[in-house]
C-alpha cells in the first residue's frame, strides 16, 4: 500500500466522521433514535469510518496510537454484524463523545503529514 492510499482512507474517516456529526446535528438521543433517515445515515458513516480505518498500515496504526484504531474497527464490526442489537445509549455516546475525539486526532495526523 502506498502513502497516498492510507492518508485517501484518512481523509474519509475525517470525512465520514463529520458527516455524522452532520446528520445529529441539533438532536437529542430520543428524536435522533426516532429519525429514521438520520438514524440509518449515521450507522452507515460509523460503519464506514471502521471500514476505511481497516486500511491504514499496521505501522502508522502504532505511530498514531492515540487513535483507538482497534476499537473504531470494532464499532464498524459490531453495527455491521449486530444490527439488530445496537444499544441507542451506547451508540449515542459514540456520537457525542468519541467521534468529535476522533476527528481532532486524525486531523492532527493529517497536519502532521503535510
Amino acid at each position: 500500500m502506498s502513502e497516498r492510499e492510507w492518508r485517501f482512507y484518512l481523509d474519509d474517516m475525517i470525512g465520514f466522521a463529520e458527516k455524522v456529526l452532520i446528520y445529529t446535528e441539533g438532536l437529542d438521543q430520543a428524536a435522533f433514535v426516532a429519525s429514521g433517515l438520520n438514524y440509518d445515515a449515521t450507522v452507515r458513516n460509523l460503519e464506514l469510518i471502521g471500514e476505511a480505518a481497516t486500511h491504514i498500515p499496521v505501522e502508522i496504526q502504532k505511530t498514531f496510537g492515540a487513535v483507538p484504531w482497534r476499537q473504531v474497527i470494532a464499532t464498524r464490526n459490531r453495527l455491521i454484524h449486530g444490527y439488530l442489537g445496537i444499544d441507542n445509549d451506547t451508540l449515542w455516546s459514540i456520537i457525542k463523545d468519541d467521534v468529535p475525539a476522533l476527528i481532532m486526532q486524525l486531523r492532527l495526523i493529517g497536519n502532521s503529514l503535510k
